[in-house]
């Protein structure tokens, strides 16, 4: 029966009915042709009975030629000689059992270790909890002293920059910057000039007797409130000092101050930008996680048609910037309004405030545009609504909302009073932007009765302290509360700005104890954020690296499901602004076990389970189904939870213990018997030998070229003994054992053996122990996998997979067909060797072929055929009934086989050779859609969240400054503009920019450095093929109208093979559908983002909230703007902008409500 091509989406068919061979016709009729009379119909085909269809492909046509399609049977005898042939090489040359026999030879040197998995997690989990609790210790010591040290600080009202000396971090930087000169006196201001040393630790130059200083671009360093705040903080040196004195593991220790100023310890120059530093500490991550507990927070954004084109800009630009200051632990939801209030967005609710909901926020802002009349009221119920939904995921701390707006005059009393009073559990943070010259104070009411702020943004350098200086707010129930908020926490992972690489900061807040005198009220303001940095590498450190074998791993994650710790947690590119974010379910395949268990370890509950599950090959062009063992812990004291993952035959390791009689004899381990197989000068006879690049020891100098890796590693062995104190003795002895296991296998098997008799180009063997030795030598050039075999794909794809595993080469690493005969092309051919030892089973090693690519493709067709002798092909007579076959017929039929994955390993078609490695789709589209469509293949569709994409091409900006309104050319010209609040807006903001400069500067997005300019984090969709559940031999006609194409499928026993046998098409109908499987970006930020949020994935947040407290002080709730300009300058041009004419009927229908301010 007809098989329809298969389309996106469309549910799949069951597998066709059988199918069978048929004559070879001549030239068929192109499309509309009349169908010729010697063929009959193929209605009346579907109607004939069974018994007539078995015999229809040996009815040859009038005119057909002797040739038939091959009929089942022999296909299928075909597969069998191609299984009997692969496995024949295999077992002559491939050594599997003759290494078994060799293991079990030398078990005198080796003991079988079990892995534990609820011991081993358990122990990990403690290692971690330990390295944690002593930078705990360290963290309350600064925090206390902090505290101290304030309290007793007397306030200097008249303190002076020379007064004060420390180390400016940016100083080395400013040096070259004109505009760094002190105003007054044209000379930079200088402080301390230190010397640093090289330290491997931080990755950095470094001074331990000293800390460093950095201060915001946008802050005054000479100011009376950056000035004291250096003075009191300058004690904190005595401290960082004593706490790396009693852990001299400690990184940096950083004191964060609500005021921007960062001091740091070890001194350290600052890493300066290329471009405009904006880095300021409030907005970092663990500040962010430190100062207040978890926000519900609405954002209102008022765009009546008053808001001129620049009011509006910096709206969107504050809007952005507030949504930068929350973390994945807060909630948001931005909504616009005027008559009516909607979201922005297509987000409908309150969703977590992560990465890429907040990019898909800030995309949406830019769209905002301004008309209609102001309306309060509906924005604010709009606001209120939001956050009494009680249905959705949320925080469930902090309430707010965020009003950004150029003005107004309604209070809307009614609503707070519907909403909000008496209790005033939501707060109101009111954000007057732009320039106007009307009566502020119901903006400043509403801020005041509802325990929020009122702040007011006149241009583009207010908008970033202004956007952030809510958190003093809601820090005051926690600074109230006291020691109860004294609790360390833990951040997400995200990159340091030094250079630290990826690290997660224990942070404690710091709060303000002074009183203004006795019986005074409580200070409730907070100093800041103490923290200390872990490296991710020091954690990883604990867990067991080489025991759990190349598929077995540790990982963690927090109380959002994100990783801390995983193999896949790979990100190409960092934003040191923004958290590192895998969830555990995009690090993996997802599945419901592994929901199961995600929510198992973030409610802090231990647990074990044994699951079949999806994993992905390390090059991300493979699909394994496997079995993996889950066990997990709490890590106590922390956000954290460990995991631990074991394939069941990484129960059992193999543990070298050289004998006695060796480590007696105190000689250096280059005279160890096994060492000498690793010298080069062995190579030639016993094969090439690349050791895995592990740290054997400590003073093992490492390097990416593995020669040079080898030679430092046997020049230092020169002078340790085997049982030296500064090496790992389980890497390195196990290593020696599997140099002498693996010489053994070149000496009872591959010497003796000539390659060429069976066309192989090498054969190799990798072990755990980290050894992998090619043969002969002189393959060695041409093998490219890496050298360590934990992170080599056939190395692990073998463990998971029974039998043959083939891997045809890279596309892009093939040569054309005729240059092959100077450059050959390899196809590895590896399997695991398994063996037991009582009754205890181990896969401690790799052993396969290389196939050269030619001479295979050759003897493929050969074996697909109907020779009866070696050299003597079947031939058919006039008179004589022949079926096609791959060697005879091959411009007629197409022979292929297909790996696991979909792609191409052989051809009995000499112009596909350049294409073996590549996906069948790219070779035989409409094949391969039928084999999809028949069920060979299943397709895996996920996301890779972590790649790098080059940067967009920027759109037409034209030459004005970015973020500038530029007026038309008719605004100008007509009188009535000159008067209207746009041309008041835009002299007002040109003035600001003059004066201070930040202006003109590039935006937030293109101010911070570099790496981010070239490339950028995006998320990838990723397609992969994996076998399906069709495992038996299958005939199929692929149905495409006029034209249709018979062909046999059937899978190679033992092998990750299947055996494709087809006509070759001869019309282009069939070309209508094509599986894509190479990675694609996605524009719309991975899948549907408005879908995700409907159902959101199970996270906690923090176990404590501060939110209320009944003492706090709610008075001061307001302040104007933090720039005031000139007052003459703006006297004179209000002055004259009233002396103008009245507004025109245009000026009305721009700005609706313009009357109400002036």
């Amino acid at each position: 029966m007809a098989v329809p091509a298969r389309t996106g989406g469309a549910s799949r068919p069951g597998p066709a009915r059988t199918a069978l061979s048929r004559p070879r016709r001549g030239p068929r009729p192109g499309p509309g042709a009349p169908r010729p009379a010697s063929g009959p119909p193929r209605r009346l085909l579907r109607l004939l009975p069974p018994l007539l269809l078995l015999l229809l492909p040996l009815l040859a046509a009038p005119g057909a030629s002797a040739y038939s399609f091959p009929q089942q049977h022999t296909v299928q005898h075909w597969a069998r000689r191609l299984e009997q042939e692969i496995d024949g090489v295999m077992r002559i040359f491939g050594g599997a059992q003759q290494l078994r026999e060799i293991y079990r030879d030398n078990r005198n040197l080796f003991a079988v270790q079990e892995n534990e998995p609820q011991k081993l997690v358990e122990k990990v989990a403690g290692d971690i909890e330990g390295l944690l609790a002593r930078k705990v210790q360290a963290l309350k010591r600064l925090a206390d002293a902090a505290e101290t040290f304030q309290k007793a600080h007397r306030w200097q009202d008249n303190i002076k920059e020379e007064d004060i000396v420390y180390y400016d971090a940016k100083a080395d930087a400013e040096l070259d910057d004109p505009e760094m000169e002190d105003v007054e006196g044209g000379a930079k201001v200088s402080a301390l000039k230190l010397d640093f040393v090289e330290d491997a630790n931080f990755k950095n130059k470094v001074n331990y007797s000293y800390t460093a200083v950095q201060i915001p671009t946008d802050i005054y360093k000479g100011s009376t409130v950056i000035l004291n705040e250096l003075n009191w903080t300058e004690a904190l040196e005595t401290v960082f000092t004593e706490n790396r004195r009693r852990d001299p593991t400690l990184l940096w220790q950083v004191f964060g101050s609500a005021t921007g100023v960062t001091r740091y310890y070890p001194a350290t120059p600052w890493r300066a930008p290329k471009k405009i530093d904006l880095y300021d500490v409030r907005r970092r991550p663990w500040y962010i996680q430190g100062a207040s507990s978890p926000k519900d927070m609405v954002i209102i954004v008022d765009v009546s048609g008053s808001v001129s084109g620049l009011t509006l800009k910096l709206m969107k630009t504050s809007v952005c910037e507030m949504l930068d200051t929350l973390s994945d632990d807060d909630y948001v939801n931005v909504a616009s309004f005027n008559e009516k209030a909607q979201p922005v967005s297509c987000f409908t609710h309150l969703v977590q405030a992560n990465v890429r909901n907040k990019k898909v926020f800030k995309e949406a802002v830019q769209g905002m545009v301004a008309k209609g009349t102001t309306g309060y009221k509906a924005g604010f119920e709009y606001a209120f609504d939001q956050l009494q939904n009680s249905n959705i995921t949320r925080a469930n701390c902090n309430k707010m909302i965020m009003m950004f707006t150029d003005g107004g005059e309604d209070r809307v009393q009614d609503v707070f009073e519907k909403y909000n009073w008496p209790n005033r559990t939501v707060r109101v943070f009111t954000f007057s932007v732009g320039q106007h010259n009307y009566d502020v104070t119901p903006l400043q009411w509403m801020a005041c009765a509802n325990k929020g702020y009122y702040f007011e943004i006149p241009s583009i350098g207010a908008i970033r302290i202004n956007t952030q200086e809510y958190l003093d707010v809601l820090g005051r129930p926690m600074v109230l509360a006291g020691k109860e908020a004294k609790q360390v926490q833990w951040t997400n992972v995200y990159e340091d700005a030094l250079g630290l690489g990826l690290v997660v900061t224990g942070t404690l807040p710091v709060f303000n104890l002074t009183q203004d005198g006795p019986g005074e009220k409580k200070n409730q303001l907070i100093l800041g954020v103490m923290g200390i940095d872990v490296a991710l590498n020091d954690i990883k450190r604990l867990t067991p690296n080489y025991t759990l074998g190349a598929n077995g791993y540790v990982f963690a994650i927090d109380l959002n499901g994100y990783v801390l710790l995983h193999p896949n947690l790979k990100p190409q590119t960092t934003n040191f602004r923004e958290p590192v974010t895998l969830d555990f379910l995009d690090a993996e395949l997802e599945d419901e076990n592994k929901e199961e268990i995600r929510r198992s370890m973030i409610d802090g509950n231990k647990g074990h389970k044994q699951i079949r599950t999806l994993v992905k090959s390390l090059d991300e062009r493979y699909i394994d189904e496997v079995m993996r063992n889950y066990t997990w812990v709490p890590i106590r004291s922390t956000n954290y939870s460990l995991g631990l993952v074991l394939p069941p035959y990484s129960t059992f390791y193999l543990q070298a213990n050289l004998s006695d009689q060796i480590l007696q004899v105190k000689l250096p381990i280059s005279k160890l018997k096994d060492f000498e197989f690793l010298l080069p000068s062995s190579f030639e006879s016993e094969g090439h030998v690349f050791i895995a690049p592990r740290e054997y020891c400590k003073d093992l100098n490492a390097s990416d070229n593995n020669t040079e890796f080898l030679k430092n590693f046997i020049e230092l062995m020169e002078k340790v003994t085997p049982d030296s104190k500064q090496c790992n003795n389980f890497l390195l002895h196990n290593l020696i054992l599997d140099t002498g296991i693996t010489q053994q296998l070149v000496e009872r098997v591959w010497r003796d053996q000539d390659l060429n008799t069976y066309s192989l180009l090498a054969v190799f063997a990798a072990t755990d122990g980290g050894i992998t030795r090619v043969f002969p030598n002189k393959a060695a050039e041409d093998w490219t996998e890496n050298p360590e075999p934990f992170n080599a794909s056939f190395y692990r794809r073998s463990l998971d997979n029974r039998g043959y595993v083939f891997r045809p080469p890279h596309q892009e690493a093939l040569l054309r067909p005729l240059e092959l005969e100077n450059d050959t092309v390899g196809i590895l051919v590896s399997t695991a060797v398994e063996f037991s030892l009582g009754g205890r089973t181990l896969r401690p090693a790799v052993v396969g072929v290389k196939l050269d690519l030619e001479a295979w493709a050759e003897k493929f067709k050969v074996l697909a055929s109907n020779r009866t002798h070696q050299d003597q092909p079947q031939k058919c007579g006039p008179s004589t009934h022949c079926e096609m076959d791959c060697e005879v017929n091959n411009e007629d039929l197409l022979c292929v086989l297909i790996d696991d994955g979909g792609f191409l390993v052989l051809s009995n078609q000499n112009h596909q050779w350049d294409q073996v490695g590549r996906f069948f789709s790219e070779v035989d589209a409409n094949l391969m859609l039928a084999l999809y469509n028949n069920s060979f293949y299943t397709r895996k569709e996920s996301y890779d969240y972590q790649a790098a994409c080059a940067p967009q091409p920027p759109g037409n900006l034209g030459a004005a400054p970015r973020g500038v309104f530029v007026p038309t050319i008719a605004d100008f010209l007509n009188l009535a503009w000159w008067t209207s609040a746009a041309a008041w807006s835009l002299f007002q903001q040109l003035l600001y920019g003059l004066i201070y400069h930040s202006w003109f500067q590039a935006g937030p997005a293109e101010a911070e450095g570099s790496p981010e300019a070239r490339e950028s984090s995006c998320v990838m969709k990723q397609t992969q093929y994996y076998f399906g559940p069709v495992n038996a031999s299958y005939n199929a006609i692929i149905d495409c109208g006029n034209c249709s194409r018979l062909f046999h499928a059937q899978r190679l026993i033992n092998t990750n093979l299947l055996f494709v046998v087809a006509e070759k098409p001869l019309c282009s109908q069939c070309e209508a559908g094509r599986l894509l499987q190479k990675e694609t970006h996605c524009p719309a930020d991975g899948p549907e983002q408005c879908e995700l949020v409907q159902r959101p994935r199970y996270r906690r947040g923090p176990h404590i909230c501060f939110d209320y407290n009944a003492t706090e002080d709610t008075s001061d709730c307001g302040r104007g703007a933090s720039f005031p300009p000139s007052l003459g300058v703006l006297v004179s041009l209000q002055l004259l902008l009233l002396l103008g004419l009245p507004p025109g009927p245009q000026a009305h229908q721009v700005h609706a409500h313009t009357s109400r301010r002036l």
